[in-house]
């Protein structure tokens, strides 16, 4: 089992940028901790603050050997249909996840957070549970495939 996982915008500073919305752990932590857990998928892990590197990212997939994309697209969820597009064109299990419940942020006077472009074109949506949504995610994908 192949499984691409996509750490979108402003990813890359985990652990720094507002723990108390996202957790301490770093984006190398939780990579580490999705390798530690499933000893047996192969993961390649990617990470980009550009609408078009990760578009091309997920276009690079079409005829490739992976089995599932599991992407955070950080602020991208909320308008990128470049991505959303990408992501379409795709063959295999695509789920969405997120560190923070962005419904709920939404709710909480950030409105912008309350739509998801990208989820509609995904095979499954997970929020909320901070790095165990990636571990979530990951499990979905696997036993999806079994």
């Amino acid at each position: 089992m192949k499984i691409l996982i996509i750490h979108g915008v402003n990813l890359n500073i985990l652990g720094k940028r507002e723990p108390e919305i996202y957790g301490t752990l770093t984006l190398d932590e939780i990579n580490e901790i999705l390798k530690k857990e499933f000893p047996d998928v192969e993961f390649e892990f990617f990470q980009s603050n550009f609408e078009g590197e990760i578009v091309n990212k997920l276009n690079s997939l079409i005829d490739s050997d992976f089995d599932g994309v599991l992407i955070n697209p950080g602020a991208f969820t909320h308008y990128s249909y470049a991505i959303r597009d990408a992501i379409s064109s795709l063959k295999i299990p695509v789920v969405e996840v997120h560190l923070s419940n962005i419904q709920s942020r939404a709710e909480r006077g950030e409105k912008f957070r309350a739509k998801s472009v990208i989820s509609p074109v995904c095979k499954g949506y997970i929020a909320g549970f901070g790095y165990l949504s990636y571990i979530l995610g990951v499990e979905a994908i696997v036993k999806s495939k079994q």
